[in-house]
């Protein structure tokens, strides 16, 4: 709870030479001033500002009779200092402040600063007063002192001779004895029957001690290394009247410190560690609490090699300890042994070379005010020689280092335990850990944030699915939002004593050394008292607590001279005159506010509750305090001073279930009292009759049964007022934190389904579990803890390592503080299950389930649990591991957790692991049912090192078939390395990625699955980087010489293929044309020459009927259907030739031209260009392309001839072009002005627009006409042709029937599959029977050719000559009256097309037809 800020400061010491360099540092009670002594001189700094206030400088001739200066001890009220010396005397020496108002430094403001006039102590709080030491008395004990300690009004001195002496601060002894160390009897306790021995040597004496007020007595380290505790028995301090206990195992003792908040003492020990021993209550004797020591495990070079403790010092806040060791080196700790910070491993002990560093050898230290600041007094003792050889060498000198901390407020204003929130205090600003929540709730200050977080580090664990939770404002990112402490309030107000932030974690108050102030994070300013003496009449004594807007605290009038609990309310002004005061009878050291009620422990002993509600009393809104209830304590407590904090919560060993009124289970049931360390809890008494008033508001108050202690070493408490009947166990538990012990829980336990719960079952159950970050707040219902913890920054690259100044830089790392979170609930589960009772970590974790790392939860269980089990030495008599394995099979996760545990666990373990979870091929297979193939894929690789290769490759079968079936084509291609790897014997490694592919016609359904494709995209938006992707990356499968490097193993290849040559087949007999574009395009199966392999098997059409339906299903194209009005067709008149002269010119420009654009071009034409477009052109096609001019005269057919139904055709292709890309919008609407659409025009254009499918299902369709037409599949041509209504494609296809060699089979095929579509037509889908007019001509042709079987050469010429003839009337409808002007435009664009193709790489080539689907689908 303390962290180390920054780099440490170094103070100016005016050095002369070594002999006057610092060697001791001591503050004065107050810790204001600060006593620095060298061997001859004695100088007082002051603390803020650091400057060196006065120094006394011994003449030589004294200085050779004192002999040097060892140590100072400060009189109680900073008046007097004594120095001991090396020959046995003591200075006494007095500190007088000069007369008249001198000031060694004072702020210099500018003019007319509001700062200079009238702040009353304006002078003292600003500067350094000037004063004056004088050497008043000289006291010679004739022996080397060896501790000097002040007690209450006297010093006590402990000398070599084995004696104490008592001493008044005038330089008396007053006429006591000094009392004799042999004379004062030792025992092991204080009870009486036994009578303590004596220390009985001659050469005993102490070496170090410490007085403890609490305990009222000395902690004492002897000479020879034992320890002990010494007492008054009675009040009277004689040598009869001490008795001392010792505990008998530590004979090592260097020295020693005492906690009088935890009446602790600490002992340094030469082995390192420091033993930290409490009293027992009843037997007065001296028991272990704890150890303070380095473990091999975190720091495996240095752990025995620290040498002895050299210095311990507690915190003024009494809740760290710092511990310095003879080698060199920090350590601090909390309390109760939690390890914060150590400086003898990481970036404090290496370079960024990895080369070791001297660790800082530390003489002397003492804590600043409030804890903010370590005066150390380092030492390089052992580099004298060097020091004299090099005068510059500044880093190696001993100095005053300032090392600067920050603190959770949990020290010093434990009332923040019932928040959520971290929030811990520097000397000057504030670092919280819930910034970000303004943000959520005014928009306006969501830049105001952003100079504490990078812009890189946004915050990705908030924007998931945790914002509902509430969790991203108190997780959030690594950075705290730091919060500057107001300058005026700082000036006259050092240090900062106390600070809150209110439940929602918007405003923070403030408290230092008189007044206070508040500041708001979302209107980022502060709030001071308006009337500076308002201010520093006030000083707050115990703490401050927020409740809903006010601001609730204690505070002593310094003017009224009493004590009084105050609350302001926020948003008024901050004056006296909007606050409620309420007299106190004594002094409140503690506060804290539950619900509505404050709770208060007073310097009596006494505990008072108050209830606090708001008024609003005309323009005025304050807040009514009342007396609800005393309770006094002072039987129980000792001593005010130890109590650590006090609480008010709703838990009690009742679960409410037994409760007679369950809503009271809710309210303030007990106050937590944390005493010494030792948890108090008093419930209140519900054991007498329970008469409710008649006035049912004024309910009478409870009293409270005895304390019962709940648990020892605590450090601080967790707890809510919240109620989620959800996480009842979390929200009800008692959460605890123990320092080294790690945290406790005190959790309900709760009777399933309301059942009465056993008599002889304890209600609540205390679970201790270990955690890696120290805890500053709870989460309750997220199962988290919020903590901080130090990080370093190493910056000496930027020295060089022989200059001569050593920096701090160099020296020291830069220290910040991050935040850090951790899940407990695996500890809690585990800890249950371990305790039989299963079945409430079954209810928690079931409340639980819906939290978003509720798997990383199971997971650390079954893996720590593993770890622990699988890797012990001697057998387990009663394992865990299968416990948690069947707890884990309660939850639907049960298979990936198993898997992902055994991935991260090493091989030797997995055994272990199996033989409790179940055989991984059961788990592989229940994975496979439960379709969750990537589980399943995981436990493969766990078979291939488990079973033999045959058995991996079985399963991986199944997978990989299953994984086909299913469409997962990443983990298709997984699975074919993986195949891969195995039968070429390399299951041990890694398999090799396969090389590139040559390109084949994969990615066009990758590129349409991967991109949705708006209107206005055209295809040059396309980056070619995409492409180049996902070749590269698309797992190749197809022929093996191409697919694999060339050591590959050609069976194995072999039984791939086969595999998905299966598949392919499967999809085609089952008509699954759209998974097999996809599965062909993901894998790289080259399925073009596959089917020309399959052409006349798998790849033929059976039944046209069925494939047409299936087709129109999968691609979700509508069936066509007879719009009514097609009866008389709009369309003869040829009113549209302009919109396609038009649209032609407005495209030619454009070199996409040849594609399937119907805007005016040739079929025939068009159709060579496309397929001069797709892969390797037919020699055939060549040749009809030099025909071209006659092509184009035989355009000029009449329009008359043909019946109403062929305007369907027509109005498509004007649909499709008119639907053009942004661009050419406009030319369309220019042309549309001058026509006059009639209504049934209208209908029958959007009946058109209604029995097209999506543009996607277009593309993929297009994409797959021109793969079967390259393999030569002319049946799925024509089925494809169809469903896409083109006679085109029907004209294209017979033009290859006529001119190249088909086996008469397919024709035979085709022909019957046509019949029989027409019959079905005819019958079921009279939507079809136009286009089936329309290409009856073609049929006929195709009977012809089937019935003749002639050779297609033979016809070659005429059928060029012929086929634009008898083409479709659709074509002469809609494009005979393009003109001659276009055509050439259009020849110009194709035959661009077609020589740039030419040039092209096979891998362009492919890039093309991805491009032809893209532009298609802009344009329809």
């Amino acid at each position: 709870m303390y962290f180390l800020s920054g780099w440490p400061k170094r103070l100016l010491c005016p050095l002369g030479s070594l002999a006057e360099a610092p060697c001791h540092v001591q503050s004065d009670p107050q810790r204001t001033f600060f006593a620095v002594l060298a061997p001859a001189r004695l100088s007082i700094w002051y603390s803020r500002p650091s400057v060196l206030i006065v120094t006394y400088k011994e003449p030589a001739k004294s200085s050779s009779q004192f002999g040097s200066y060892k140590e100072a001890e400060w009189r109680p009220d900073s008046t007097m200092i004594a120095v001991s010396t090396a020959n046995g005397y003591i200075l006494f020496f007095h500190i007088t402040s000069t007369r008249g108002d001198k000031y060694l430094y004072e702020p210099v403001y500018p003019k007319g600063s509001p700062q200079m006039k009238g702040t009353p102590h304006f002078k003292e709080e600003q500067c350094a007063p000037a004063l004056n030491l004088e050497m008043k008395k000289i006291l010679d004990l004739q022996s080397p002192i060896m501790s000097l300690q002040s007690v209450l009004e006297d010093l006590l001195v402990a000398t070599s001779d084995g004696l104490l002496h008592l001493i008044h601060w005038e330089g008396m002894t007053n006429g006591r004895k000094a009392i004799n160390l042999c004379t004062v009897p030792f025992s092991v306790d204080l009870q009486s029957s036994r009578v303590g021995s004596f220390l009985g040597f001659a050469d005993v004496h102490i070496r170090d001690m410490e007085y403890c007020a609490t305990l009222d007595g000395f902690a004492v380290v002897f000479n020879d290394g034992k320890v002990g505790f010494i007492t008054p028995v009675s009040s009277r301090f004689t040598a009869e009247q001490l008795h001392g206990v010792w505990p008998q195992d530590v004979v090592d003792g260097t020295c020693v410190a005492v906690n009088n908040k935890y009446r602790l003492m600490a002992f340094g020990c030469a082995s390192g560690s420091v033993q930290v021993y409490t009293i027992d209550n009843t037997t007065g004797a001296m028991l272990l609490s704890h150890k303070l020591e380095l473990t091999a495990k975190q720091y495996p070079d240095i752990w025995n090699k620290t040498g002895a403790v050299k210095l311990v010092r507690w915190s003024p806040d009494n809740s760290v300890v710092i511990v310095t060791w003879e080698y060199g080196g920090l350590s601090l700790w909390s309390v109760f042994g939690a390890q914060l910070i150590c400086t003898l491993g990481g970036d404090f002990a290496y370079r960024s070379d990895g080369t070791k560093k001297d660790p800082l050898k530390i003489n002397s230290m003492s804590w600043g005010a409030e804890g903010y600041h370590l005066w150390v007094i380092s030492g390089f003792g052992s580099q004298n020689t060097e020091i004299e050889s090099d005068p510059n060498s500044i880093g190696k000198q001993p100095g005053i280092l300032l090392f600067q901390f920050i603190k959770s407020v949990l020290t010093v204003n434990p009332c923040m335990s019932n928040q959520e929130q971290v929030l811990l205090q520097g000397e000057d600003r504030l670092y919280l850990n819930c910034g970000e929540a303004s943000q959520t709730q005014n928009p306006r200050s969501s830049s105001a944030h952003s100079e504490h977080k990078p812009s890189q580090e946004k915050n990705s664990f908030a924007d998931g699915g945790l914002e509902s939770q509430g969790l991203s404002t108190l997780l959030g990112h690594r950075h705290w939002h730091v919060v500057q402490i107001s300058s005026t309030y700082l000036e006259s107000n050092w240090p900062i004593r106390f600070s809150a932030i209110d439940k929602l974690g918007q405003n923070i108050a403030v408290v230092g050394k008189f007044g206070f102030a508040h500041y708001s994070l979302l209107t980022k300013k502060w709030k001071l008292f308006g009337n500076i003496t308002q201010e520093q009449s006030m000083i707050v004594t115990g703490g401050l607590a927020w409740w809903k807007d006010f601001i609730v605290l204690a505070c002593y009038n310094i003017n009224d001279r009493q004590e009084e609990l105050r609350v302001y309310l926020r948003t008024s002004n901050l004056d006296n005159a909007f606050a409620h005061v309420t007299k106190a009878q004594a002094e409140t050291l503690l506060l804290s506010v539950f619900r509505d009620m404050v709770i208060v422990f007073r310097a009596d002993c006494s505990i008072c509750l108050y209830s606090i509600e708001r008024k609003s009393d005309g323009p005025n809104t304050t807040a009514g305090i009342q007396v609800l209830q005393e309770v006094s304590m002072s039987r129980y407590i000792p001593h005010p001073f130890l109590v650590v904090s006090v609480t008010l919560t709703s838990v009690s060993t009742e679960n409410g279930i037994t409760l007679k009124m369950p809503q009271q289970a809710r309210d303030a049931e007990s106050i937590m009292l944390n005493l010494a360390g030792q948890l108090i809890m008093m419930q209140r008494d519900r054991s007498g009759p329970q008469i409710r008033e008649k006035d049912s508001n004024q309910r009478k108050l409870l009293p409270f049964c005895p304390p019962v202690v709940l648990a020892q070493s605590v450090e601080n408490v967790w707890t809510t007022c919240r109620a989620n009947k959800q996480k009842r166990h979390l929200l009800e538990a008692l959460w605890l934190s123990c320092g080294g012990a790690g945290m406790k829980v005190w959790l309900p336990l709760f009777p399933r389904d309301h059942r009465k719960p056993h008599s002889f079952l304890s209600q609540r159950i205390m679970l201790p579990f270990h955690i890696n970050i120290y805890p500053l707040a709870v989460l309750f219902e997220d199962a988290l803890v919020l903590g901080a913890v130090n990080d370093t920054l190493l910056y000496d690259s930027l020295y060089t390592r022989n200059s001569a100044r050593e920096q701090l830089e160099m020296l020291f790392p830069f220290c910040v503080v991050e935040r850090t979170s951790q899940i407990y609930l695996h500890h809690i589960l585990r800890q249950l299950l371990v305790r039989n009772l299963g079945e409430q970590a079954l209810l928690l974790a079931q409340s639980c389930s819906t939290l978003p790392y509720f798997p990383h939860v199971l997971e650390l269980m079954l893996h720590e649990v593993l770890e622990e089990e699988a890797t012990s030495r001697e057998p387990i008599p009663d394992p865990l591991l299968p416990t948690v394995a069947k707890f884990i099979t309660e939850f639907p996760l049960f298979l990936q957790t198993v898997v992902h545990c055994a991935r991260k666990t090493e091989y030797a373990l997995w055994n272990y692991l199996f033989a409790a979870v179940g055989n991984p091929k059961d788990l592989f297979e229940e994975c496979l049912m439960a379709q969750d193939l990537d589980t399943a894929a995981s436990y493969l690789i766990i078979l291939q090192n488990m079973e033999v290769p045959a058995v991996s490759r079985q399963h991986a079968t199944l997978l990989f078939n299953t994984a086909l079936e299913q469409g997962k084509w990443d983990l298709c291609r997984h699975m074919i390395r993986f195949l891969k790897a195995i039968g070429s014997g390399e299951s041990e490694t890694p398999p090799s990625t396969p090389t590139a592919q040559e390109p084949s016609s994969s990615g066009g359904f990758e590129f349409f699955r991967n991109r949705s494709i708006s209107l206005s995209q055209s295809a040059e938006n396309v980056p070619a980087s995409k492409f180049s992707l996902q070749k590269t990356l698309s797992m190749p499968s197809g022929p093996s010489g191409k697919r694999w490097s060339k050591d590959s193993d050609c069976a194995e290849n072999m039984y791939i293929d086969m595999m998905l040559w299966r598949h392919a087949r499967r999809l085609l007999e089952e008509v699954r044309l759209k998974d097999l574009g996809c599965f062909a395009a993901q894998l790289g199966f080259e399925l073009i020459s596959w089917l020309c392999k399959e052409r006349t098997r798998a790849a033929r059409v059976d039944n046209f009927v069925i494939a047409l339906k299936r087709l129109h299903r999968d691609f979700l194209w509508p069936l066509p259907i007879i719009p009514a009005s097609s009866i008389s067709s709009p369309f003869k008149n040829g009113k549209f030739r302009t919109v396609g002269e038009q649209l032609l010119k407005s495209q030619s420009a454009d070199p996409f031209l040849n594609l399937e654009i119907d805007a005016g071009i040739s079929n025939v034409q068009r159709s060579r260009s496309w397929l001069n477009n797709i892969g390797p052109a037919h020699h055939e096609i060549d040749t009809a392309s030099s025909h071209g001019p006659q092509m184009q005269d035989a355009f000029l057919s009449p329009l008359s001839n043909k019946g109403d139904e062929c305007s369907i055709g027509s109005a498509t292709d004007l649909t499709e072009s008119s639907s053009m890309v942004d661009g050419d919008w406009t030319v369309v609407d220019e042309n549309f002005s001058t026509l006059s659409l009639t209504q049934s025009e209208l209908e029958h254009i959007s009946m058109e627009l209604a029995s097209k499918g999506p543009h996607k299902s277009q593309v993929q369709l297009r994409y797959l006409l021109h793969i079967f037409l390259e393999a030569g599949c002319l049946d799925w041509c024509i089925v494809i042709g169809l469903i896409l209504r083109e006679s085109s494609v029907i004209n294209q296809i017979l033009v290859i029937i006529q001119s190249s060699e088909v086996n008469g089979e397919m024709l035979q095929n085709i022909k019957t599959g046509l019949h029989a579509v027409d019959r079905w037509a005819s019958t079921d889908c009279p939507g079809y029977k136009p286009f089936l007019n329309i290409i009856k001509p073609q049929l006929q042709k195709l009977n012809e050719i089937t019935e003749e079987q002639v050779q297609p050469e033979a016809f070659q010429p005429i059928t060029v000559g012929k086929t634009p003839e008898q083409s479709s009337p659709r074509v002469e409808e809609s494009r005979g009256s393009s003109g001659h002007g276009s055509i050439p435009q259009s020849e110009v664009g194709g035959s661009s097309m077609v020589s740039r193709k030419e040039e092209d790489t096979a891998g362009a080539e492919e890039e093309e037809s991805f491009q032809d689907g893209t532009y298609d689908c802009s344009v329809s």
